[in-house]
């Protein structure tokens, strides 16, 4: 799945979440202003799971980690998924939801 598709098919499911761009680069938001997944610059996408639950199975795909915007700290809710785990994408956006 690429990105575009995620976004369509999120958007279309959801009419409070809509595309929007944060630090220049693509992400989904809820009507509150509240980003909850967004693109990254290697293909790949990052998304806010809340629950240390979800974070934890998201941690059990290949090549997911804690998400790190370059700037040396982790930012604890969010993960990092690799276009190799695309299919995965649209269920881990739809827990952050």
């Amino acid at each position: 799945m690429d990105r575009d598709t995620l976004a369509t098919e999120i958007t279309g499911g959801h009419p409070e979440i809509r595309l929007s761009s944060m630090f220049g680069m693509p992400c989904l938001k809820r009507d509150t202003g509240k980003v909850l997944a967004g693109s990254w610059k290697d293909g790949g996408i990052t998304v806010k799971l809340t629950a240390a639950t979800q974070r934890e199975a998201a941690h059990s795909l290949p090549g997911v980690t804690l998400f790190d915007p370059g700037m040396g700290r982790v930012m604890k809710e969010w993960v990092h998924v690799p276009t190799a785990q695309s299919e995965h994408w649209v269920a881990l956006v739809e827990q952050a939801i």
